[in-house]
């Protein structure tokens, strides 16, 4: 089985962002994204919209030759926008205003009821839906319940840890991985990848795509982006051999 690669940009619109210029081109740097080998272009557009904007996710939505992973907070604004918009994917993430990243999935248990109806809504603008949690049991049943087609794991943990704590952390995504596709869900991963830890992730068989932005964006300052793509998919693709 194969493996695909989601290419997040945000921080392309970070520097753009940075001097509020109208470069680099977003659109430039996901159509060369899908021309290195992309299979979907993820965009994160945060309510305090500090990387990419509104008008990014229209545009892109136009020019895209392979899908749109629009990650957003679970609230009316972002629903009403990506229903407007319709991405083919869209993946509820939790979000802080004092975070620099996403720190951690979304706790789909606590509001099971919330999550159903965003599901329902954003299903009937046939958007394919994926919640971004962690790696648990009760997080994966609860995203089952809400009607999620799709879960995104979130290795943040497992790429932070070293030695036999990123083994314990590894372990634990590949026991979830397979209870998550045992039941029916679609299992992605992605946080804090990079051409260092990115192997053993891609080797367990249960996960079809990986969603990376940071790393590949940082390498892309000294082998430039396509290369930096290039050498992420022969990873993942090497992997699978």
């Amino acid at each position: 089985m194969g493996i695909y690669l989601g290419i997040n940009i945000d921080h392309i619109a970070t520097i753009r962002q940075v001097r509020g210029t109208d470069y680099p081109s977003l659109v430039e740097a996901a159509l060369l994204c899908e021309k290195s080998g992309a299979d979907s272009i993820t965009l994160h557009l945060r309510e305090d919209r500090r990387h990419i904007q509104d008008a990014d996710v229209e545009i892109l939505r136009g020019k895209l030759t392979t899908k749109m992973n629009l990650e957003m907070a679970a609230t009316d604004e972002m629903i009403a926008i990506a229903s407007k918009i319709k991405p083919q994917n869209c993946c509820l993430v939790p979000e802080k205003r004092e975070e620099l990243t996403t720190e951690g999935g979304l706790n789909v248990t606590s509001q099971i009821s919330k999550i159903c109806d965003i599901c329902i809504q954003l299903k009937m603008s046939n958007i394919i839906v994926s919640l971004f949690i962690d790696a648990q049991k009760d997080q994966i049943d609860a995203a089952k319940q809400c009607g999620a087609a799709v879960v995104e794991l979130h290795t943040g943990h497992y790429a932070n840890a070293t030695n036999e704590a990123q083994l314990t952390e590894l372990e634990r995504i590949k026991i979830m991985a397979t209870y998550a596709r045992s039941i029916g869900l679609q299992v992605n991963a992605g946080h804090g990848l990079t051409l260092g830890n990115i192997t053993n992730i891609a080797k367990l068989p249960e996960i079809v795509e990986l969603n990376i932005g940071h790393s590949i964006i940082s390498r892309a300052i000294f082998v430039s982006l396509g290369t930096a793509i290039q050498e992420m998919k022969n990873l993942m693709i090497d992997a699978r051999q």
